[in-house]
């Protein structure tokens, strides 16, 4: 385990890869170095293409996704790199395996009526209701990812001008506006439900931070807490549709483009590095394209 743990450290410290993808790849890792111990491998110079080969068959007969099979490929890759590097192997396993075939699957959009459904659920002046409206309609705003949306700070909102300063993936930073409709609920939110919520219940309940979402105990909004937030007004709302933690962001793209928002515009308000993990929001109404093409192509 020590050069598993030397891979992830150099993964947190040298690439500076986000907490979650480090903990993802040290539960492929430990999964794999159990998979090596059951098979009674006493070190990784003994790893052959074959048994890296048995250990994915293995993954698929238990029923693995095609994406997560394709981490779990990327993770191996990985590490065994490292090892080559660091000196404790003379040969990559990994590197004669056939590249993984990942399925691309479109991100599902809401309809426009399910959104604004979902947004209007929330109803009345109660502190949890001012948030929740506040939530909804900056989610699908910005199409803010969810560790975006909940991780927000206060000093990261210009009210005024109707933007936000948003760190994504890789720590970069750009900026996100918002309409109308989202900075009045945003704005009553700072104004009138948040400081009830955030110096409300008891002392060991109360929490100093300066996350612009909290929970009914004024700590920071999880992750977990947004998603059951999303689903519990999705069906009071009566959306049938599939709802999932980041709909609202692909509604989001989907939307603008429909509207006919410029693909390298959508690109930067979703934080993409690149435009083709854009394009492929262009593929989810077909009719929309071919209006598109019938109405601006000279020989349509």
């Amino acid at each position: 385990m020590a050069a598993v743990d030397g891979w992830l450290d150099e993964l947190r410290r040298g690439r500076r890869l986000s907490p979650r993808t480090v903990d993802a790849y040290a539960r492929d890792l430990s999964d794999y170095s159990d998979f090596a111990g059951h098979h009674r491998l006493r070190g990784w110079d003994e790893a052959t293409t074959t048994f890296v080969d048995d250990y994915f068959a293995t993954l698929e007969r238990r029923g693995l996704s095609t994406a997560t099979l394709a981490r779990r490929r990327s993770a191996l890759r990985g590490f065994h790199a490292f090892l080559g590097r660091v000196g404790h192997t003379a040969h990559d396993p990994v590197a004669l395996l056939p590249p993984p075939r990942r399925e691309r699957r479109l991100p599902h959009a809401l309809a426009l009526a399910d959104v604004e459904a979902l947004i209007a659920h929330p109803e009345g002046e109660e502190p949890l209701a001012l948030r929740d409206r506040a939530l909804l309609e900056l989610a699908y705003a910005g199409g803010l990812r969810v560790s975006e949306l909940v991780g927000l700070t206060r000093d990261a909102v210009d009210l005024n001008g109707r933007v936000l300063t948003v760190t994504g993936k890789g720590d970069k930073q750009r900026l996100v506006p918002f309409g109308r409709a989202a900075g009045r609920a945003l704005g009553e939110w700072l104004e009138r439900g948040r400081p009830q919520l955030a110096h409300g219940g008891s002392r060991q309940g109360r929490v100093r931070h300066e996350r612009v979402f909290v929970n009914a105990r004024g700590g920071p909004l999880s992750r977990m807490g947004w998603w059951k937030i999303l689903r519990g007004h999705a069906r009071g709302a009566g959306v049938t549709a599939r709802v999932h933690p980041h709909v609202l962001r692909h509604s989001f793209a989907t939307h603008l483009l429909e509207g006919g928002a410029d693909l390298r515009v959508v690109q930067e308000l979703l934080g993409h590095a690149r435009v083709s993990t854009t394009a492929i929001y262009t593929h989810l109404d077909r009719s929309y394209l071919r209006e598109v093409h019938r109405q601006f192509h000279p020989r349509a």
